[in-house]
């Protein structure tokens, strides 16, 4: 029987959903990616499919994921990007062979090189954070308000306010703490 892992917290940005695979860094941190085999399920989730992985694969690909976190960070906050992560990001990017190609439907799609390395897929990762640390990318890079998890992601609301990385995980929590909050301030009210 396989062992039981945290569910994917799958977004629409690749890069911030990549850095999601470690998630509440500020509190009871949570590895989505545990093992070679789970960073192959990942990528296959995300359209990156590769053949296997292996654990200095895996190693870099977290190397990757924690680089473009502190970017990320970084560019949130306005403060100066972290040369090693950007060094990290730039390896990265530079080293995989992968090809955008445009479906039928008008969409992105990612073809990695025939033998579908894991630095192929960390490639299209590293491109895409890329584009949105550069602010080519419509939308302004934010950190969760949430205090354990302060995960950098893309705000493309229109007001560009949103305050949670995920409102179905971190907002709701933080509703749900406010709400029982209340109610042992007012017990009268719940009523």
């Amino acid at each position: 029987m396989r062992a039981a892992f945290p569910d994917f917290r799958l977004g629409n940005v690749l890069a911030t959903s990549f850095t999601g695979t470690l998630s509440e860094r500020h509190g009871d941190a949570v590895e989505r990616i545990p093992t070679p085999h789970r960073l192959v399920d990942w990528l296959a989730v995300n359209g990156l499919a590769v053949d296997s992985c292996t654990t200095a694969q895996l190693d870099l690909a977290r190397e990757l994921r924690e680089s473009i976190h502190a970017a990320a960070t970084a560019a949130a906050i306005q403060d100066a990007l972290p040369a090693s992560a950007v060094q990290v990001i730039n390896d990265c990017s530079a080293q995989g062979r992968a090809a955008a190609l445009l479906t039928a439907e008008g969409k992105r799609r990612w073809q990695l090189s025939s033998a579908s390395r894991v630095e192929d897929a960390l490639s299209v990762i590293a491109a895409d954070a890329i584009s949105i640390i550069a602010g080519e990318r419509d939308g302004k890079l934010a950190l969760c308000a949430s205090p354990t998890c302060q995960a950098a992601f893309l705000d493309t609301s229109q007001s560009r306010t949103r305050k949670w990385c995920d409102m179905n995980t971190c907002g709701n929590r933080q509703k749900k703490a406010r709400f029982n909050a209340n109610r042992r301030k007012n017990p009268r009210s719940a009523e």
